[in-house]
């Protein structure tokens, strides 16, 4: 009764242990990726208004004019080459759009190893093959590696700086690197990009859109306004590709959500600085409380860490915290591998307080 493409799929390993946290008495949730401030209130007052005013029918498949239009300024001004621009249905439905319009059948993609849990899934449901780059242990992209899988096969890059689930930055000479490699290889590049306001320590940020042209940038408002759900992102890129996403949408998801996109333009206009600020101290926070006994690498971007998970397997390791009632991702959900976990610390400082202490009792 199922279809083959269908059959191969596993729940998400975030929502399975999401799904537990709901039944637990007392959970400290480490587990997910979404921002601990609320949608700030304009940005809610524009999306009341935008539904007071009728705003609520079916917008052009692209997205509303006056959202494009601001959207296109905005990427133009971070040196960001593209032809076209479309409002997506949150990151997510941009990936899937994206690998629908460009992988045939055996096409090879590569895929930096931590990664975000989609990306395996979503290329192989389009007839993709998963080739998956080996980024251990500093989750940081090396050239030896990256040129042995480079094959007459391949025709894609997915790209995701900040990590998730790793906090990883790519440097711009990595960035140059994988440009470069792109360029003599003719690969096409998707880099989603949704963490790209959560760099930390006056990282330099070097969107590889800005150096290959065959890039389909993807970025959103989920996490930089606390706008998860809402499900509004958008795309850019050469003509060709986002013409075609822009028809697969029309046969999906038809359009991003109207309301959205008409909160989204005060969004745009709205200082989240000191949220970024909090979530570094945070970051710095859950660091400095775990090094002394976890081998971790210090996130440079996004809101996770993935420390080793002690010698335990992963799956392991988490048995052990819900014996606590500390709820985590294990690694395997986002790797290869299955040595690490990913915390989440979008989180109140108590939680992370007492997360920290159990991991602390626990080695």
């Amino acid at each position: 009764m199922i279809a083959d493409r269908v059959k191969g799929l596993e729940p998400s390993g975030i929502r399975k242990i999401f799904d537990r946290v709901q039944t637990a008495k007392n959970p400290i949730d480490l587990i997910m990726g979404e921002p601990d401030f609320d949608v700030p209130m304009n940005i809610k007052e524009a999306g009341i208004k935008a539904i007071l005013d009728g705003k609520n029918k079916y917008t052009p498949t692209a997205g509303i004019k006056p959202l494009r239009d601001k959207l296109a300024n905005n990427l133009a001004a971070k040196g960001i080459f593209f032809d076209d621009i479309m409002v997506t249905g949150g990151v997510s439905g941009g990936i899937l759009l994206s690998c629908l319009t460009l992988i045939n059948p055996g096409d090879e993609v590569i895929i930096p190893d931590p990664y975000f849990v989609m990306y395996k899934y979503v290329v192989s449901l389009c007839g993709g093959v998963p080739v998956f780059l080996d980024t251990y242990p500093d989750f940081h992209i090396r050239e030896e590696r990256f040129k042995k899988l480079l094959t007459k096969k391949t025709k894609l890059l997915i790209l995701n700086s900040p990590n998730n689930p790793t906090g990883a930055v790519y440097s711009p000479n990595e960035i140059r690197m994988i440009a470069r490699y792109a360029d003599s290889h003719n690969l096409i590049i998707i880099s989603d990009e949704i963490y790209e306001r959560f760099v930390y320590d006056e990282q330099e940020y070097l969107p590889i859109g800005a150096i290959h042209k065959s890039t389909v940038t993807l970025r959103g408002f989920a996490k930089t306004y606390a706008m998860t759900g809402w499900r509004l992102g958008y795309a850019c890129g050469p003509a060709e590709i986002i013409r075609n996403m822009i028809t697969m949408q029309q046969y999906s998801f038809t359009c991003a959500p109207s309301v959205a996109q008409y909160a989204a333009l005060e969004a745009l206009s709205t200082d989240v600085s000191e949220h970024i600020t909090h979530y570094q101290e945070k970051r710095d926070y859950i660091y400095n409380a775990l090094k002394a006994k976890y081998r971790v690498e210090k996130p440079e971007g996004a809101f996770y860490i993935f420390p080793e998970a002690g010698g335990s397997t992963s799956n392991e390791f988490l048995e052990i915290c819900l014996k606590k009632d500390l709820f985590i991702i294990p690694g395997d959900s986002f790797s290869q591998h299955n040595t690490h976990f990913r915390i989440s610390f979008a989180a109140p400082m108590e939680r992370l307080q007492k997360g920290a202490e159990i991991l602390n009792s626990i080695i």
